[in-house]
């Protein structure tokens, strides 16, 4: 099963997130399939860049977005 999920990127005490489709068994960190987009909370306010259409894409072929991703979707008017 494809999940839509983040992945997290950056140093120690600095975290970014790439938000990705990923087979669920893979490890958090670990090769995925498509990059959808990538969310920063460090800055404020916390940017949020997301491909619309991949992400739409992904959801038609039914990957399933985890809650913290359905959020930012929602948040950018995808889903």
């Amino acid at each position: 099963m494809v999940k839509l999920r983040l992945t997290r990127m950056g140093a120690k005490k600095s975290p970014f997130y790439r938000i990705v489709a990923i087979d669920s068994r893979k490890a958090r960190d670990g090769q995925y399939i498509d990059q959808i987009g990538i969310y920063d909370p460090t800055v404020e306010p916390a940017l949020v860049k997301i491909d619309a259409d991949k992400a739409k894409d992904w959801i038609a072929k039914g990957a399933q977005p985890t809650d913290t991703v359905r959020a930012l979707l929602k948040k950018n008017g995808v889903m």
